[in-house]
């Protein structure tokens, strides 16, 4: 056994130092001593010096911040850490303990067997959240953006988003189920809003983020949401809205979003001055112990990957667990930056309520069985009298009685008041917009845009590109898809609507198409020509994200939720990458509404089309969205022309009624002649669900086909010099243009209807399609020509997609003879039924 260095031969500072750096692992942190202290052979010191560390850092607070590169940051801890604690409202946190426990109980005893996923264990949380927004009231915060997952969330309802207790029995009285037949979400999944008042008699507006079982989910949800009222404040606006996610430990050190979301903290465009994350940590997850969940000692290691203090501290020290909220409160204003609480405790039931954990932990649950809830050992140890848990015990049961008479289930909500001017539910015919604008107005706004500062150095391949867009703005040249987006963007900023576009490398865009921020090639600093449209314009942002797809969609869409009047865009670097964001898409975009009526004008950019490069660059799965369309949820576009895509994203801001859009945008043929568009057509006073043929009238073919294909279908008619068949562009898929494509039907009553898609048989529109044109076509054969059904998206082999996509114009012009439905790729030609 080695004896204990004598500190007389080190100095103060050498002492406290190894403690700074390697106290917390031997801090008594668990309740249940499960997570035994881990010695550390540079701490076995003795002396007075030694004694005195040992106090600060291996007590019940285990602070890990000697990592962190800012000596003034470290030293601003050592202080505190270093400094005795001043003496906390004790009355206060025992009746918050009294409360948050007692609450647990009368659930488990009227409700016996229903979920409600308890806090007991870590009921700490209740007086840490207590204290944290008592010191932001003292900063004159006026919103906390909350965000946690099911876990004890009924209880931060109640003593936190101070809802009225009935309106949370209501949850599980379940009244009026025919309210939300088919919709709806459980009890512990919605959101709420309400107020907190602290002491100072400030009030700190409370939005809990409605959030899915897909737990860290709501992470980069609440950043969003929490910089678009941030936007909306001001100059002051991170002193006014503070954010506080709440995480499981399984899930915080599992879930790949958390580092994404973690990863926002000080990049433009996403930072939102520091967020105070806390660990309820339960050291267990579901079934599965710590060693089964992550390699690290703690589940909150996760975070040292950033430059920012975690605070570990035993959850059954009350006292411990608020002066951690204190500090962290006071480190997030004073350095605006993240800070990690990791509050450790245990789980007094099953992962739910309904589970029975002794069957897989039996020696942890022995223990458990036996262990007083928190708030009488804190009691015994302030020496106050316990008899309040029986006057909070009746409030809930009168409450629970309340609850059983109210005949609406209650919404425990209330939304801002900038969202009273949009719409959302089934698509109305007034909510109709014009979209169009004046060439004159649109000479105008190119004059700016194509305007390079004095003194700027400009890249000669952007100058030139330049020069060829101020010739389209003028009606000397088709208006290309690049010009097109830049019109519709100064347009809508001229008029007052913000804009906000984020992706990877947006600002020059993937196929070098956007050029958004100017590049000046002697100092590399940016100009932003949308920024310059209007003296009085609104705010244009755009900002290359990390490389994230559900962290960054799911901010956006939390910024489209607090900021409607926004148009915001996320755009994937191509279009089959949205698979990486699948969750914020499935769990938040198309079920937002219909789970929690919440709505969002979130525009998705996926780059789209077959071009032969391969399964990973081609398919922006446009049978995904269309799977997921129902009930008016979302808008599924694919504009074939540049005037088309100006009018839908017009469409877009300026209309009242408030649905995702998801836009198929082109790849090949953000260049290509085919789909570049005349001046004249941006002053069509809208966006057209079904661009008819021109050309040819009462034709004997009729081929449907929604984006590029359709271009090149009508480069094969011209090459044929074909003059019986019409190629008619579907440019929205949802919701479907039954009224616009009835009227094409009928304008070539004696044609052979063909759907020709370039997406294998299994993908794509075609599924969704048929049995539409079937119901609106009255009897009319409806034939398909497509690739055969495929696993992979796509070939990746350049002349292999050239073959495969001659093949396919060629049996798109021959499928009306045969009558027979096409495919090709391997698969046999297959009669019609």
């Amino acid at each position: 056994m080695e004896m204990p260095v004598p500190t007389a031969t080190i100095e103060k500072e050498q002492v406290f130092d190894l403690f700074r750096r390697w106290g917390y692992l031997e801090a008594d942190l668990d309740p249940l001593e499960f997570l035994k202290p881990e010695s550390c052979p540079e701490l076995n010191l003795d002396g007075p010096d030694a004694e005195q560390a040992r106090r600060y850092y291996c007590g019940t607070i285990g602070a890990e911040f000697m990592h962190l590169p800012d000596p003034e940051r470290r030293s601003w801890i050592e202080q505190r850490l270093e400094s005795a604690p001043s003496t906390p409202d004790r009355e206060r946190i025992l009746e918050r303990l009294v409360r948050a426990e007692v609450f647990e109980q009368v659930l488990q005893a009227r409700y016996l067997g229903t979920k409600r996923f308890s806090l007991e264990g870590v009921t700490a949380l209740i007086p840490l959240l207590d204290q944290i927004l008592e010191g932001a009231a003292e900063h004159h915060a006026e919103w906390s953006v909350l965000a946690m997952s099911h876990r004890g969330r009924l209880n931060v309802m109640a003593h936190v988003v101070n809802r009225p207790a009935e309106e949370i029995f209501a949850g599980f009285e379940d009244v009026d189920p025919r309210s939300v037949l088919g919709g709806g979400d459980v009890k512990y999944h919605i959101g709420a809003t309400g107020d907190y008042l602290a002491r100072n008699g400030r009030k700190v507006h409370i939005h809990l983020v409605s959030n899915p079982s897909h737990l860290e989910a709501v992470d980069p949800v609440a950043m969003g949401r929490t910089r678009a009222k941030q936007v909306r404040a001001g100059a002051n606006g991170q002193e006014m809205v503070l954010p506080i996610v709440i995480h499981g430990d399984a899930a915080f050190a599992g879930q790949g979003i958390t580092a994404e979301t973690l990863n926002f903290a000080g990049i433009e465009g996403f930072s939102v001055g520091g967020t105070i994350h806390i660990l309820a940590n339960n050291l267990i997850g579901f079934t599965a112990r710590p060693p089964e969940l992550h390699t690290a000692r703690f589940a909150a290691d996760l975070a040292k990957r950033q430059p920012i203090p975690i605070f570990h501290v035993n959850g059954e020290d009350p006292e411990a667990v608020v002066r951690m909220g204190a500090l962290a409160l006071e480190y997030r204003y004073r350095f605006h930056d993240d800070v990690v609480i990791d509050l450790i405790g245990y789980r007094r039931h099953g992962h739910s309520e309904v589970d029975d954990p002794t069957i897989t932990q039996p020696l942890l649950y022995r223990k458990i069985k036996d262990h007083p809830p928190l708030w009488k050992l804190y009691a015994e140890r302030v020496g106050a009298e316990a008899s309040s848990d029986e006057k909070v015990r009746t409030e809930l049961e009168a409450a629970q009685k309340n609850a059983r008479k109210l005949e609406k289930k209650p919404t425990m909500r209330t939304l801002p008041e900038y969202w009273s001017q949009f719409a959302g539910g089934r698509w109305l015919p007034e909510y109709e917009v014009d979209t169009g604008l004046d060439v004159a107005e649109l000479g105008k706004i190119t004059d700016v845009l194509t305007r390079i500062p004095q003194g700027f150095h400009i890249h000669p391949k952007i100058k030139r590109l330049l020069e060829q867009r101020a010739l389209m703005g003028h009606g000397k040249a088709a208006v290309d898809y690049g010009m097109a987006e830049a019109l519709a963007f100064a347009s809508l900023l001229r008029g007052g609507v913000p804009v906000r576009l984020t992706g990877q490398d947006s600002q020059r865009g993937t196929f070098n198409q956007r050029h958004a921020a100017l590049v000046d090639i002697e100092n590399e600093q940016k100009y932003f020509p949308l920024a310059q449209v209007a003296e009085d314009q609104a705010r244009f942002e755009v900002y290359n994200s990390e490389l994230s797809e559900a962290g960054v969609l799911g901010f956006e869409y939390g910024y489209s939720r607090d900021y409607p009047e926004t148009l915001v865009l996320w755009e994937a670097q191509f279009g089959d990458f949205a698979n990486g964001a699948q969750v914020i898409i499935d769990q938040f975009i198309s079920s937002g509404e219909d789970k929690w009526n919440l709505l969002s004008g979130l525009v998705l950019l996926l780059p789209h089309g077959y071009e032969g490069q391969g399964p990973e660059h081609s398919s922006a799965r446009i049978e995904r969205y269309l799977q997921l369309a129902a009930q008016d949820n979302v808008q599924i576009c694919q504009p074939s022309t540049a005037a088309q895509y100006f009018q839908l994203l017009r469409r877009q801001a300026l209309g009242k009624w408030r649905k995702p859009l998801i836009v198929f945008t082109p790849k090949s043929m953000l260049r290509h002649p085919d789909a570049a568009s005349p001046l004249a057509a941006f002053s069509e006073p809208r966006f057209r669900r079904v661009v008819p043929d021109p050309e040819i009238g009462n034709a004997s073919r009729l081929l449907l086909s929604t984006g590029k294909i359709g271009h090149e279908l009508r480069g094969e008619r011209k090459r044929r010099k074909d003059d019986s068949t019409a190629i008619v562009f579907v440019d929205q898929l949802y919701p479907f243009p039954e009224e616009e494509l009835s009227a094409e039907l009928e304008r070539h009553p004696q044609a052979e209807i063909v759907w020709v898609q370039e997406e294998p048989a299994n993908m794509g529109a075609l599924f969704y399609m048929r049995p539409r044109l079937r119901r609106i076509a009255h009897g009319r054969t409806i034939l398909k020509v497509t690739r055969s059904a495929s696993a992979s998206p796509a070939t990746g082999s350049a002349k292999a997609h050239e073959l495969e996509q001659k093949t396919l114009l060629t049996l798109a012009f021959e499928a009306g003879k045969s009558r027979a439905d096409v495919y090709f790729g391997g698969c046999p030609t297959r009669s019609l039924s």
